[in-house]
């Protein structure tokens, strides 16, 4: 099978034509370049969002954590979340797939059902990508573009003083996800270097499958972004890929304000916690330092914040209140109400709230 026709196999008659009218797409897969119209729903003016993410065979996924259609789901999920965090819709995605010969045309295929499943999930055209071979891993890239209202995409440099700040979700459950299938596929292997893959029906026995699909296939907050957006009292925005305390810091240091994130505001879920509790694992680390959970983690203004909870929370959407944005130097504190009391204690309540400051780390490619 040539690339033409593998291109053929693995994106032909994939999306409606109403689906690809709806999103403005004049010219689709099969010509040098994809021609676009602004949407017909979209309102004038608007302005084009662009966002690009790539996923590494063994920096990402493996064979032990993901399968072909989880790798294809997860590398749309990932853009779609970023449109959503300015504020924005997504439209359109170019994908761009460089294969190993381990990695033969049905493999690919089923990563395109995942990235398709995704695509149609929320709305996103798929209009073109290119594929390439690899050497020894699989490398998918993939851009979206989106629109917002001009002039009203929320950056992460709008927090003032005086702001709630909230969350569209529990953070932790993807890297409990992870930290589970990479303890349960080495118990499978004997403790060897090469994890095996775990059945659903285990991650069910364990009380996991809620945190094995976090992991696997992340929600993106696309419904809960445009309800805040058209609110128009949201002052910042970022979602959680690298980490709870790593977009705190990053929307901190862009806005020069101090955010306090409250401890017993912070959601929990309950299968993270009695995970947690097995694997011995405080799941505070996980929370504030796991990564991928693609929430949405931002700042509003605290005469809206009660109400725009109540709007999403009637739409069958979470939102938590988890802090405060501060006068001060840039910077994220961690304000405690319970701890341990002195060795071999138990954790009690503070006489009074405690405040920590919240270390910069989370997720970083290159370790800096």
């Amino acid at each position: 099978m040539d690339e033409f026709a593998r291109i053929r196999h693995w994106t032909e008659h994939r999306q409606s034509a109403a689906l690809l009218a709806s999103q403005g797409v004049v010219t689709g897969i099969g010509d040098d370049a994809a021609v676009v119209a602004l949407p017909p729903d979209e309102q004038s003016p608007a302005e084009w969002l662009l966002a690009v993410d790539t996923m590494v065979e063994t920096v990402h996924f493996n064979d032990a954590t993901m399968a072909e259609e989880d790798v294809g789901w997860k590398a749309l999920a990932a853009n779609v979340s970023d449109i959503a965090a300015m504020g924005g819709t997504p439209r359109h995605a170019l994908v761009s797939v460089s294969a190993p010969k381990a990695w033969g045309p049905e493999r690919v295929r089923r990563l395109y059902d995942g990235l398709y499943a995704c695509a149609g999930h929320y709305g996103v055209a798929v209009v073109g990508g290119d594929t390439t071979s690899s050497p020894l891993h699989l490398v998918v890239a993939v851009t979206v573009t989106g629109t917002v209202a001009a002039g009203k995409a929320i950056r992460r440099a709008g927090a003032r003083p005086g702001d709630a700040v909230f969350v569209t979700g529990a953070a932790g459950m993807a890297a409990a996800g992870l930290h589970f299938l990479l303890a349960a596929g080495s118990a499978a292997a004997g403790g060897g270097d090469s994890p095996r893959p775990v059945p659903p029906a285990a991650a069910e026995a364990a009380g996991t499958a809620a945190l094995v699909q976090a992991h696997r296939r992340p929600a993106p907050s696309v419904r809960a972004a445009a309800l805040l957006a058209a609110r128009g009292t949201v002052t910042s925005l970022n979602d959680v890929s690298d980490g709870l305390a790593s977009e705190a810091w990053e929307i901190a240091e862009a806005s020069g304000v101090k955010l306090a994130l409250r401890e017993s505001r912070l959601p929990r879920s309950g299968s993270l916690t009695a995970y947690a509790h097995r694997a011995g694992v405080d799941p505070l680390d996980w929370i504030l330092y796991g990564g991928e959970d693609y929430a949405l983690l931002g700042t509003i203004a605290a005469e809206d914040a009660d109400a725009a909870k109540a709007e999403l929370e009637a739409a069958g959407l979470p939102m938590y209140l988890i802090g405060e944005a501060e006068q001060g130097p840039a910077g994220v504190e961690l304000v405690r109400d319970y701890g341990e009391r002195g060795p071999g204690s138990r954790r009690g309540r503070f006489s009074s709230p405690r405040r920590e400051p919240l270390a910069k780390r989370g997720y970083n490619h290159f370790g800096g």
